[in-house]
């Protein structure tokens, strides 16, 4: 029986997903990387360490390491995603839908974990989690299952247990791994991807979950 149900942040609570594109080519260009949003492609799936550790490796430049570039594309995004960002449809509503019949709530992302407080603290979403992980905490990011085993753990829950919302393939992927029930709401410009027929269920909005779904 299902009694723990676990979240990403970008593209499934907060519309920050567009953000990084914008912060990563914005920082990029300030410090003479040739970074194109086509090359981003060969680095889905990383970390922004990992990512930056990428570009120094295959596009080198001068000057700033390649943790010091990571972080200020963080201080980008963070600032961004306050002034630009907004809690996606459904969110609240099923957060506190959980809330009321006592689900356990965790957070797992890939970001970086001072960036998840600070934006979860900045939309006022802390208060409905029970547990808030990063991939930070663990060896891999998604799509390993790491940040879902690590988060599933650290609320005394088994993987049999937990039912993932992602908004990834990758995150999809992660969930699927850890042996968890996953429901995946794409963006539109994704949603029809075949890719997500792995996924349990496929909604257009978390408007559309229902506590008959887990």
């Amino acid at each position: 029986m299902i009694n723990t149900v676990l979240f990403d942040m970008d593209g499934l609570l907060l519309d920050t997903e567009p953000l990084w594109g914008v912060s990563m080519l914005k920082v990029a260009e300030k410090h003479k990387i040739p970074i194109t949003r086509e090359r981003f492609k060969e680095t889905t799936g990383l970390r922004i360490y990992e990512v930056t550790e990428h570009w120094a490796l295959h596009y080198p430049w001068k000057g700033k390491s390649s943790k010091e570039v990571a972080d200020e594309i963080l201080d980008e995004i963070i600032a961004s995603s306050k002034s630009n960002g907004t809690v996606l449809q459904g969110v609240e509503k099923t957060l506190k839908l959980l809330r009321k019949h006592q689900y356990k709530i965790g957070l797992a992302s890939s970001s970086p974990k001072h960036m998840i407080d600070a934006l979860v603290d900045h939309f006022d979403l802390t208060k409905y989690f029970d547990c808030i992980t990063s991939a930070d905490a663990v060896e891999l990011g998604k799509p390993h299952p790491a940040v879902f085993l690590h988060c599933a753990a650290s609320l005394g829950s088994k993987p049999i247990e937990c039912l993932v919302l992602e908004d990834s393939v990758n995150g999809m992927i992660a969930g699927k791994a850890a042996r968890m029930k996953v429901i995946v709401i794409p963006d539109e410009l994704h949603f029809d991807d075949p890719r997500f027929s792995l996924a349990d269920r496929k909604l257009k909005s978390l408007e559309d979950f229902e506590l008959s779904m887990i």
